[in-house]
């Protein structure tokens, strides 16, 4: 019984495991792609609605990362993994309202709705995102057990994103940004890929 239960954990962590990469490489895509295509374009209503509903999968992908290093990340790394979900789903509703809401109305509707709480929620919600991007990106490197370039590359590339190019216009710098979240996502998503089991062969 107890041999049957514990084969059954493993193959909910292996199942979530893949999952969650699945769902990384996903949002790599819905990043990379629209980030390719806007350095020639500048932002569309096609990129714009996918950045707005790609962010949706960052969650699985980021349980899937800690899921795989949670052992070596130690209470900091479960930590840091609390934080950035938390701004993780935080940032998801400002991405949402930011590309497939604020992105169709006029500028003063923009405005309007900005001048007020809004504006804070939205700065709140990006500097929860960047604090837990960093503390998760720290622990990743330091437990060693995820790609340390990957993890680096996630930490920089989201920060630009939400920080300091977000308000800016569309530029090569920020697809440049976009292609790097994009290859570091795909990078911790075949990181975390399980390897099968004996049994699955």
């Amino acid at each position: 019984m107890t041999n049957g239960l514990h084969s059954l954990r493993g193959m909910s962590m292996q199942w979530l495991s893949r999952f969650g990469a699945v769902c990384g490489i996903v949002l790599a895509l819905s990043l990379g792609v629209p980030g390719v295509v806007e350095a020639f374009t500048g932002e569309t209503t096609v990129t714009s609605f996918v950045v707005g509903l790609g962010a949706a999968f960052g969650a699985p992908a980021l349980y899937a990362y800690q899921l795989r290093q949670a052992d070596a990340a130690g209470r900091f790394g479960a930590f840091a993994f609390a934080v950035n979900v938390i701004g993780l789903g935080l940032f998801t509703g400002v991405g949402f309202a930011l590309n497939l809401v604020l992105f169709f109305l006029d500028q003063a509707a923009v405005a309007a709705v900005l001048d007020g709480p809004t504006r804070w929620a939205v700065l709140g919600s990006a500097v929860v995102f960047v604090v837990g991007s960093v503390l998760f990106g720290v622990s990743m490197f330091r437990a060693r057990v995820l790609p340390r370039v990957a993890a680096a590359g996630y930490t920089v590339s989201l920060v630009l994103l939400a920080a300091a190019l977000a308000p800016l216009p569309d530029s090569l710098l920020s697809s440049a940004a976009h292609v790097a979240a994009a290859a570091s996502l795909v990078w911790l998503s075949a990181a975390v890929w399980p390897v099968p089991s004996t049994r699955e062969l």
